[in-house]
């Protein structure tokens, strides 16, 4: 067996490979196997296996505080050891050092990484920490309206349901914890988000090749109607329509269809890292459109599961439920399904994801 998620093969045993443990431990799990082949996993044997057995415990609970299933085996005449790692429900640190295994390779943690990483263990998520000073007086209420509007006409919610001050909306969304106001609710619905988080916004730029800009747009204010005004701004002016007729109707013909296009922005705004203080960019080209948010895929994922059937794993998933909520998107997973799906409706090329 090859290498991955939760395997690694060292041929013999380093105090460096303690930070392989601890990665273990801050992901899903996994084995280390001391005496096979890097890579392959072919026994190679190690000599000092009795001695191992007795000081590896040791070093473990003395570097990391964890106690790590440690099994001598034979194979062919050959010995060689097993750690076994359990995922750990709180953060691991080897000699004050924080590491993740992502893949078949051990990272260490540092910086914004390390915060979003200690808070997720903690049950807490980066769009739902507190922000003291903001008052609900602070917000203007044409998001809130917006917000009600889109509701009602997806049917998520009733007129009766919204019935309800914006403060009570607020908590509902479970957007308020105690007196204090989250992140998510300053990104979704206050009128200028980038006072607190920075680069909470959506820059636009018509590209005549990899080099020349020819013209660009921000768009700035509350993430809930960012969708819209992307939308609206990208059709009616950086998109040429091919028009057409069937009878009297006009028929306007567009490089990208709609329905793509906003599935594709309301993921970039869900799932971007709001943290690195970076705009979500559009790159429009006479031939396609590039969309980059900051962010990465759920542990453990990679491309391919993208379009392998899925759940839904949104990096911000409280800014993910009030979009749920005001009808813009499904809680499914079905995201990148719908924008394949309406490409191939259209003739269009299948998205290319990066």
């Amino acid at each position: 067996m090859q290498e991955n998620q939760n395997i690694e093969y060292k041929q013999s045993w380093h105090d460096d490979y303690l930070k392989w443990i601890c990665g273990f431990a801050n992901a899903s799990g996994g084995v280390l196997e001391i005496g096979k082949m890097d890579k392959t996993g072919e026994v190679f044997g190690i000599s000092n296996s009795r001695k191992l057995m007795e000081d590896l415990p040791n070093k473990i609970r003395s570097a990391m505080g964890i106690t790590p299933d440690v099994e001598l085996h034979e194979e062919n005449g050959l010995e060689y050891i097993t750690v076994s790692i359990k995922p750990y429900s709180f953060p691991v640190s080897c000699n004050g050092k924080h590491y993740i295994r992502s893949g078949s390779t051990n990272q260490l943690l540092t910086g914004r990484e390390l915060d979003e990483f200690i808070l997720r263990k903690q049950g807490i998520t980066w769009d739902g920490v507190p922000i003291p000073y903001v008052k609900f007086n602070d917000f203007e209420s044409d998001a809130f309206k917006a917000f009600r509007r889109k509701a009602i006409a997806s049917a998520r919610l009733t007129t009766q349901d919204l019935e309800i001050s914006d403060e009570v909306l607020l908590k509902n969304l479970r957007l308020v914890e105690g007196e204090y106001i989250k992140r998510a609710a300053i990104l979704l619905f206050h009128q200028e988000p980038e006072n607190w988080v920075v680069g909470s916004y959506l820059k636009i730029g018509y590209f005549e090749n990899t080099v020349d800009l020819l013209y660009q747009d921000e768009i700035h204010g509350p993430l809930i109607t960012m969708a819209d005004k992307a939308e609206e701004l990208v059709y009616s002016k950086y998109f040429k329509g091919i028009i057409s007729y069937e009878g009297l109707q006009r028929i306007d013909t567009f490089p990208v269809p709609r329905q793509a296009f906003r599935e594709a922005i309301v993921n970039a705004i869900i799932h971007k890292d709001y943290s690195t203080g970076n705009p979500i960019h559009i790159h429009i080209y006479p031939n396609r459109v590039l969309i980059y948010n900051d962010g990465k895929l759920p542990d453990t994922w990679t491309v391919d599961d993208l379009f392998a059937q899925h759940t839904s794993m949104p990096h911000n998933p409280l800014i993910a439920g009030a979009f749920f909520r005001s009808g813009q998107i499904e809680a499914w997973g079905r995201g990148i399904e719908k924008i394949t799906q309406a490409c191939r409706a259209w003739g269009k090329p299948e998205p290319f994801y990066k």
